[in-house]
């Protein structure tokens, strides 16, 4: 298998850890890529039409894109190790679409700062990107400590890599403030091995 990916991206951050949690990690060549949304990697979009990393291409099969398919495929293909069965199933998925959110909107306030020229930037739509943010990181301090503080799944791992994003490129903007049960979780998560491994580059 290929994995077309960047360091540092964290929706390829996602596989990583999961490549490395299920020891797969020595069956997937990496493809460094550098893309973004108004040039994209030369050869990509043949490989995934939206352009995007990651990308996961196949022997058996078309390439799979989209972090949350190709991890589902991978924990599959691994054992079915981080996305438990019965109800628990449902409740890490939902919390790994909460970690995506996350990084959707912290993305966009991302590209409105470094795209857009600083004249036709617009203040109301990046709040109203962190306003989501902040929603979901209060949600996580309130209903969900219970489900990050259990065994492994691949919801933690979004939510970390989501929250390890907020640091990367919005730090100043304070997610912890009324989050402390969240902020003390992800301390300790974000200390484990593969967290440090798979961070991404300083000043990528």
């Amino acid at each position: 298998m290929k994995l077309y990916y960047s360091p540092t991206s964290p929706y390829v951050r996602k596989v990583m850890i999961l490549l490395h949690e299920t020891g797969q990690l020595g069956d997937v060549e990496l493809l460094s890529e550098q893309t973004s949304p108004l040039a994209p990697a030369d050869g990509l979009p043949a490989k995934n039409p939206l352009a995007k990393v990651p990308a996961l291409e196949r022997a058996d099969g078309p390439t799979l894109y989209d972090s949350r398919v190709i991890c589902a495929y991978l924990d599959a293909r691994g054992g079915d190790k981080l996305y438990p069965a019965g109800a628990r199933r449902w409740d890490t998925m939902t919390l790994e679409a909460t970690g995506d959110g996350i990084l959707d909107a912290a993305l966009l306030i991302t590209y409105e700062a470094r795209m857009r020229p600083e004249g036709k930037q617009w203040s109301e739509w990046t709040d109203a990107q962190w306003s989501k943010i902040s929603g979901a990181c209060a949600a996580l301090n309130t209903r969900w400590m219970s489900h990050l503080n259990g065994p492994l799944d691949m919801g933690q791992i979004a939510v970390a890599c989501a929250l390890s994003y907020l640091d990367f490129r919005h730090d100043a903007r304070g997610w912890r403030h009324g989050n402390d049960a969240l902020a003390a979780w992800y301390a300790d998560f974000a200390a484990r091995d593969v967290m440090v491994q798979t961070a991404p580059p300083v000043g990528g």
